[in-house]
């Protein structure tokens, strides 16, 4: 008996094509998006530090530009395995820089419930395509 045969004779055990056009493409633009978007409201609170946080020091405009600069850098990284390890590790540089000044945590914390949203739109997908739910999957 091969395995195609087997697995028809158990439901449980059902297989499914690939999807027509690849899911987890259009989701790396997503998040690749999500950290350019994320790279420019930072580098924007740059002026904010500077008038109402009481002006910027060294540390602090390195720490902004840096964490700006690798949030632009790691957009480009999507197609690596580790992407989304290197995203969230991001996002909590961003959210530590609440001690530079609360508006930089203010940003770490929106930016949070979109990564959140981003980690649960990863889950759903990944279950769809083991349910054989996605377009093109099924006959």
């Amino acid at each position: 008996m091969s395995e195609e045969d087997h697995d028809r004779a158990r439901p449980d055990r059902q297989r499914f094509r690939p999807p027509t056009t690849d899911p987890w493409k259009g989701f790396r633009g997503v998040v690749a998006g999500t950290l350019v978007l994320e790279a420019i409201v930072v580098l924007l609170a740059l002026p904010v530090v500077a008038k109402v946080g009481g002006g910027l020091g060294w540390f602090s405009t390195l720490y902004i530009v840096g964490v700006g600069v690798a949030l632009i850098v790691a957009a480009g990284m999507q197609g690596r395995p580790s992407a989304m390890q290197i995203n969230i590790a991001l996002q909590v540089f961003v959210l530590l820089g609440v001690f530079l000044h609360i508006s930089i945590g203010i940003v770490g914390l929106i930016f949070g419930c979109v990564w959140a949203y981003l980690l649960y739109l990863r889950r759903d997908i990944t279950r769809r395509i083991e349910k054989g739910m996605l377009y093109g999957q099924r006959d």
